[in-house]
Protein backbone atom coordinates (compact mmCIF):
# COMPACT_ATOMS: atom_id res chain seq x y z
CA UNK A 1 0.00 0.00 0.00
CA UNK A 2 1.38 3.61 -0.59
CA UNK A 3 2.21 5.86 2.21
CA UNK A 4 1.09 8.99 2.26
CA UNK A 5 2.48 12.11 3.56
CA UNK A 6 1.54 15.79 3.59
CA UNK A 7 2.48 19.31 4.36
CA UNK A 8 -0.60 21.07 5.86
CA UNK A 9 -0.99 24.89 5.83
CA UNK A 10 -3.11 27.78 3.57
CA UNK A 11 -1.65 29.11 1.21
CA UNK A 12 1.11 26.35 0.01
CA UNK A 13 1.73 27.78 -3.59
CA UNK A 14 5.30 28.44 -2.14
CA UNK A 15 5.89 25.32 -1.08
CA UNK A 16 9.65 23.43 -1.55
CA UNK A 17 8.16 20.30 0.14
CA UNK A 18 6.67 18.18 -2.35
CA UNK A 19 9.48 18.12 -4.58
CA UNK A 20 12.07 18.05 -2.02
CA UNK A 21 10.31 14.49 -0.74
CA UNK A 22 9.93 12.98 -4.39
CA UNK A 23 13.54 13.72 -5.12
CA UNK A 24 14.89 12.46 -1.92
CA UNK A 25 12.96 9.13 -2.49
CA UNK A 26 14.18 8.79 -6.10
CA UNK A 27 17.41 9.26 -5.04
CA UNK A 28 17.19 6.63 -2.48
CA UNK A 29 14.77 4.12 -4.24
CA UNK A 30 12.32 4.32 -1.29
CA UNK A 31 9.12 3.41 -3.47
CA UNK A 32 5.47 3.46 -2.71
CA UNK A 33 4.94 7.01 -1.19
CA UNK A 34 3.11 10.40 -1.69
CA UNK A 35 3.56 13.46 -0.81
CA UNK A 36 0.25 16.03 -0.60
CA UNK A 37 -0.52 19.56 -0.65
CA UNK A 38 -2.95 19.66 2.36
CA UNK A 39 -4.19 23.39 1.08
CA UNK A 40 -7.44 23.99 3.77
CA UNK A 41 -8.29 27.77 4.43
CA UNK A 42 -10.10 26.54 8.04
CA UNK A 43 -9.42 23.17 10.06
CA UNK A 44 -12.97 22.60 10.52
CA UNK A 45 -13.63 18.67 10.30
CA UNK A 46 -9.49 18.36 9.84
CA UNK A 47 -9.78 14.87 11.71
CA UNK A 48 -12.24 13.49 9.52
CA UNK A 49 -11.21 15.28 5.94
CA UNK A 50 -7.48 13.74 6.88
CA UNK A 51 -8.82 10.12 8.38
CA UNK A 52 -10.57 9.54 5.00
CA UNK A 53 -6.84 9.74 3.36
CA UNK A 54 -5.56 5.93 2.76
CA UNK A 55 -2.44 5.25 3.89
CA UNK A 56 -1.96 8.67 5.77
CA UNK A 57 1.20 8.27 8.07
CA UNK A 58 2.22 12.13 9.01
CA UNK A 59 2.07 15.21 7.62
CA UNK A 60 4.05 18.74 8.44
CA UNK A 61 2.19 21.95 9.35
CA UNK A 62 3.36 25.00 8.09
CA UNK A 63 1.49 28.62 8.48
CA UNK A 64 -1.08 29.40 9.92
CA UNK A 65 -1.64 26.47 11.67
CA UNK A 66 1.57 25.36 13.86
CA UNK A 67 -0.45 26.34 17.09
CA UNK A 68 -4.26 25.34 16.25
CA UNK A 69 -2.88 21.83 14.98
CA UNK A 70 -1.79 21.21 18.71
CA UNK A 71 -5.47 20.97 19.94
CA UNK A 72 -6.16 18.36 17.70
CA UNK A 73 -2.96 16.22 18.54
CA UNK A 74 -3.60 13.34 21.24
CA UNK A 75 -0.15 13.33 22.40
CA UNK A 76 2.60 16.01 22.17
CA UNK A 77 6.47 15.66 22.50
CA UNK A 78 8.34 17.16 25.03
CA UNK A 79 10.06 19.75 22.92
CA UNK A 80 6.35 20.88 21.04
CA UNK A 81 4.68 21.09 24.63
CA UNK A 82 7.74 23.51 26.00
CA UNK A 83 7.80 25.08 22.71
CA UNK A 84 4.54 25.75 22.19
CA UNK A 85 3.99 25.06 18.37
CA UNK A 86 4.07 21.52 16.26
CA UNK A 87 5.29 21.54 12.32
CA UNK A 88 5.29 17.59 12.61
CA UNK A 89 2.63 15.04 13.15
CA UNK A 90 3.25 11.04 13.08
CA UNK A 91 -0.11 9.15 12.89
CA UNK A 92 -0.08 5.73 14.74
CA UNK A 93 -2.79 3.91 15.03
CA UNK A 94 -5.21 6.69 14.61
CA UNK A 95 -3.74 8.48 17.17
CA UNK A 96 -2.04 12.02 16.29
CA UNK A 97 1.93 12.76 18.23
CA UNK A 98 2.91 16.47 17.64
CA UNK A 99 6.51 17.35 17.06
CA UNK A 100 8.43 19.88 16.62
CA UNK A 101 11.61 19.68 14.12
CA UNK A 102 11.77 23.24 13.06
CA UNK A 103 13.89 24.10 16.25
CA UNK A 104 16.74 21.27 15.65
CA UNK A 105 16.36 22.80 11.70
CA UNK A 106 17.15 26.24 12.69
CA UNK A 107 19.61 24.93 15.88
CA UNK A 108 21.67 23.09 12.60
CA UNK A 109 21.28 25.72 10.06
CA UNK A 110 22.68 28.63 12.15
CA UNK A 111 25.23 27.32 14.51
CA UNK A 112 27.96 27.12 11.53
CA UNK A 113 27.74 30.92 11.52
CA UNK A 114 27.07 32.39 15.05
CA UNK A 115 30.35 33.74 16.68
CA UNK A 116 31.22 36.38 19.58
CA UNK A 117 29.25 38.96 18.10
CA UNK A 118 25.72 37.56 18.60
CA UNK A 119 25.00 37.92 21.63
CA UNK A 120 21.07 39.40 21.11
CA UNK A 121 18.84 38.00 18.87
CA UNK A 122 15.75 40.34 17.31
CA UNK A 123 12.60 38.16 16.63
CA UNK A 124 10.51 39.52 13.90
CA UNK A 125 7.10 37.59 14.82
CA UNK A 126 5.43 36.17 17.68
CA UNK A 127 3.62 32.69 15.47
CA UNK A 128 4.41 29.06 15.77
CA UNK A 129 8.19 29.22 14.31
CA UNK A 130 9.38 31.91 15.94
CA UNK A 131 8.47 30.29 19.18
CA UNK A 132 10.65 27.77 17.89
CA UNK A 133 13.37 30.29 16.79
CA UNK A 134 13.14 31.94 20.50
CA UNK A 135 13.49 28.37 21.90
CA UNK A 136 16.97 27.23 20.11
CA UNK A 137 18.35 31.19 20.49
CA UNK A 138 17.66 31.16 24.57
CA UNK A 139 19.21 27.53 24.52
CA UNK A 140 22.27 28.75 22.78
CA UNK A 141 22.71 31.51 25.25
CA UNK A 142 21.49 34.32 23.04
CA UNK A 143 18.99 37.06 24.49
CA UNK A 144 16.13 37.64 22.61
CA UNK A 145 13.11 40.26 21.94
CA UNK A 146 10.29 39.50 19.86
CA UNK A 147 8.53 42.00 18.24
CA UNK A 148 5.40 41.30 17.24
CA UNK A 149 2.19 43.62 15.68
CA UNK A 150 0.36 43.26 18.83
CA UNK A 151 2.16 43.76 21.80
CA UNK A 152 0.16 41.36 23.73
CA UNK A 153 2.33 39.10 21.71
CA UNK A 154 5.96 40.18 21.81
CA UNK A 155 8.20 42.75 23.75
CA UNK A 156 8.44 45.28 21.14
CA UNK A 157 6.00 46.68 18.62
CA UNK A 158 7.03 47.84 15.06
CA UNK A 159 6.41 51.17 16.14
CA UNK A 160 9.10 51.13 18.81
CA UNK A 161 11.89 50.00 16.68
CA UNK A 162 14.81 52.26 16.02
CA UNK A 163 18.51 52.42 14.74
CA UNK A 164 19.72 52.05 18.47
CA UNK A 165 17.86 49.46 19.02
CA UNK A 166 18.53 47.84 15.66
CA UNK A 167 22.49 48.02 16.49
CA UNK A 168 21.85 46.09 19.77
CA UNK A 169 20.65 42.93 18.06
CA UNK A 170 23.39 41.50 16.42
CA UNK A 171 21.06 38.73 15.05
CA UNK A 172 17.52 39.51 13.48
CA UNK A 173 15.81 36.75 12.23
CA UNK A 174 12.71 37.44 9.76
CA UNK A 175 9.72 34.37 11.11
CA UNK A 176 6.98 36.49 9.46
CA UNK A 177 5.66 35.15 5.61
CA UNK A 178 6.30 38.87 4.40
CA UNK A 179 8.14 38.69 1.38
CA UNK A 180 7.78 34.80 0.78
CA UNK A 181 6.29 34.19 -2.59
CA UNK A 182 3.92 35.91 -4.51
CA UNK A 183 4.54 38.82 -2.38
CA UNK A 184 8.27 39.02 -2.99
CA UNK A 185 8.06 43.30 -2.59
CA UNK A 186 7.20 43.07 1.04
CA UNK A 187 9.44 43.06 3.76
CA UNK A 188 9.43 43.76 7.76
CA UNK A 189 9.01 47.58 8.44
CA UNK A 190 12.17 47.70 10.66
CA UNK A 191 14.99 50.55 10.69
CA UNK A 192 17.38 48.98 8.20
CA UNK A 193 19.99 51.79 8.49
CA UNK A 194 20.51 50.76 11.70
CA UNK A 195 21.93 47.32 10.50
CA UNK A 196 25.99 47.05 9.78
CA UNK A 197 28.37 44.54 8.88
CA UNK A 198 28.37 42.88 12.26
CA UNK A 199 24.86 41.31 12.01
CA UNK A 200 23.52 38.20 11.03
CA UNK A 201 20.35 38.49 8.79
CA UNK A 202 18.14 35.16 9.04
CA UNK A 203 15.02 34.95 6.92
CA UNK A 204 12.85 31.46 7.19
CA UNK A 205 11.95 31.89 4.12
CA UNK A 206 13.70 30.12 1.29
CA UNK A 207 11.34 31.33 -1.98
CA UNK A 208 12.40 33.36 -2.93
CA UNK A 209 16.24 32.17 -2.01
CA UNK A 210 16.89 36.06 -1.50
CA UNK A 211 14.10 38.59 -0.15
CA UNK A 212 13.91 42.24 -0.32
CA UNK A 213 14.81 41.51 3.96
CA UNK A 214 18.14 39.97 2.93
CA UNK A 215 19.23 41.93 0.54
CA UNK A 216 18.65 45.23 2.57
CA UNK A 217 21.22 43.14 5.02
CA UNK A 218 23.46 41.92 2.35
CA UNK A 219 23.51 45.94 1.19
CA UNK A 220 25.03 47.19 4.44
CA UNK A 221 27.79 44.34 4.48
CA UNK A 222 25.93 42.11 7.02
CA UNK A 223 25.70 37.98 6.79
CA UNK A 224 22.67 36.50 5.50
CA UNK A 225 21.22 33.61 5.58
CA UNK A 226 17.53 32.10 4.32
CA UNK A 227 14.99 29.29 5.62
CA UNK A 228 16.58 26.75 3.28
CA UNK A 229 18.78 24.82 5.33
CA UNK A 230 16.34 24.76 7.83
CA UNK A 231 13.91 23.50 6.01
CA UNK A 232 16.19 20.22 4.54
CA UNK A 233 17.10 19.62 8.69
CA UNK A 234 13.32 19.91 9.60
CA UNK A 235 12.18 17.45 6.76
CA UNK A 236 14.90 15.17 7.70
CA UNK A 237 14.25 15.03 10.97
CA UNK A 238 9.84 14.24 10.25
CA UNK A 239 10.84 11.62 7.76
CA UNK A 240 12.99 10.40 10.46
CA UNK A 241 10.28 10.37 13.21
CA UNK A 242 7.32 8.98 10.62
CA UNK A 243 9.47 5.67 10.31
CA UNK A 244 10.70 5.56 13.92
Amino acid sequence: MTRVFGLLGHPLSHSFSPKYFELKWENEGIANCEYRLLDFPNLDDLKTKLSSIKGLDGFNVTIPYKEAIMTFCDELSHEAEEIGAVNCVVIKENRWIGHNTDASGFAKSIKPFLDYRHENALILGSGGAAKAVKFVLNQLGLKTATVSRNTNNGDLSYSQLNTAIIQHFQCIVNCTPLGMHPNTNAKPSIPYEGITSNHFLIDLIYNPEETIFLKEGKDRNAMTLNGKDMLIHQAEAGWNLWNS
